[in-house]
């Protein structure tokens, strides 16, 4: 009996690396003999060549994503969406679970705006955060500026700011017409602007600070009068 399973394994793995070899005898050479290189199936959009140290094997891209050659979002493959396959097919059935349409994907988590987003990583649901001021959108599949929604978001209600109708003259806002900024009270690192009557948080980033007086970023060493104190 053991003789027959041990054949029968022996069959079978055959079968497969005959499969497999089929599967890579029209794939290119790995172009390197070191490193890491990954490189799109000429047919099939949910497939790719992967080479390891000039070891090529065949790989296939999990459920919901596609190879497009800069894919990051899981093993060099991205978000079907965001992937043109040209004359490369793809099969999008969905292999759905509790909360995930497919494996991988992002999602929104309510049918009205919302600044938090279902991120789903091997069928499991993941609630995400947009970065403050943003909002999810369904239809690109990212956080964008609220005002960007309209009328499904209320900029005001998310950034927590109304903008003025009118800007006195000579003031440090009116120096930047027609967005004119606002320091965020208690808050070294935003400001707010309005683009057309509508505010957007934005972040000052590279390590700097937003001053209340002259409402710009400046470097820390400049001395940057902070929203209601010093920092």
């Amino acid at each position: 009996m053991s003789c027959r399973i041990g054949v029968t394994l022996l069959a079978l793995t055959g079968l497969i690396s005959a499969a497999m070899g089929a599967a890579l005898s029209g794939a290119p050479p790995c172009p390197e003999q070191h490193g890491v290189q990954a490189y799109a199936h000429p047919e099939d959009c949910g497939a790719f060549f992967l080479c390891v140290n000039g070891t090529l094997s065949l790989e296939h891209c999990e459920n919901g994503l596609l190879f497009d050659g800069h894919g990051a979002v899981h093993n060099h493959c991205n978000y079907h969406w965001a992937v043109h396959c040209g004359e490369r097919k793809a099969d999008l059935t969905p292999i759905s679970s509790p909360g995930c349409e497919h494996q991988f994907g992002l999602y929104p988590d309510s049918d009205s705006c919302s600044t938090t987003y279902i991120k789903c990583t091997h069928g499991t649901p993941l609630s995400s955060q947009c970065d403050p001021g943003l909002a999810y959108d369904p239809k690109s599949h990212a956080c964008v500026w609220p005002d960007q929604l309209l009328p499904y978001c209320n900029p005001e209600a998310i950034v927590g700011f109304k903008c003025p109708q009118k800007i006195p003259a000579r003031t440090a806002a009116a120096k930047f017409w027609p967005f004119p900024r606002f320091a965020v009270p208690g808050d070294c690192g935003r400001l707010i602007t309005c683009v057309e009557g509508h505010p957007r948080l934005i972040t000052c980033g590279d390590g700097k600070l937003f001053d209340a007086e002259s409402l710009a970023c400046l470097d820390p060493e400049e001395g940057p009068k902070c929203a209601n104190h010093l920092k």
